[in-house]
């Protein structure tokens, strides 16, 4: 059965499609709830902050889910009166032109302690975190970048 959504905006339509296609766990049902208690420019908001506590006061939003929408949607949401966010978090990228095999270690080390700190800031302990970040890292390998860490650490 095909179900019809109807928006107020072409930039509702458009962060809706957003949620259900780039955040695990979020489908139609959980976007229509989260977008019928905030605002799109209160949702932008509050991604843009990584407001974790407002997003988890929707009707089936839990920390975990509120976390993934704040990691998955940071880069990719505007923030309303123009422009887009910063994003808070590297990638993990240094070393990857063909520099010394330190400087690589430094890169992983980095990208590990960047998502240890990222999940601190989203109200994991730092064991948790740290713990959390090791398995994600066993699973990915030496190549992991910081986001994807922390995508992994959160799922």
């Amino acid at each position: 059965a095909q179900t019809l959504y109807g928006f107020a905006s072409p930039e509702e339509r458009d962060f809706f499609r957003l949620m259900i296609e780039h955040v695990k766990g979020v489908g139609p049902k959980v976007a229509l709830t989260i977008m019928s208690k905030l605002s799109l420019p209160a949702l932008q908001t509050a991604i843009a902050a990584a407001d974790v506590p407002l997003l988890a006061k929707c009707p089936g939003i839990g920390k975990k889910t509120a976390e993934r929408l704040v990691i998955e949607l940071k880069g990719k949401v505007g923030v309303p009166g123009g422009g887009f966010p910063t994003a808070a978090l590297g990638t993990g990228s240094a070393g990857e032109d063909g520099s010394d095999a330190s400087a690589g270690a430094n890169a992983a080390g980095s990208a590990h302690r960047d998502a240890v700190l990222a999940l601190s800031a989203l109200g994991y302990k730092p064991a948790e975190a740290d713990k959390a970040v090791r398995t994600a890292a066993l699973k990915l390998g030496a190549a992991a970048t910081t986001e994807s860490l922390i995508k992994e650490a959160l799922s």
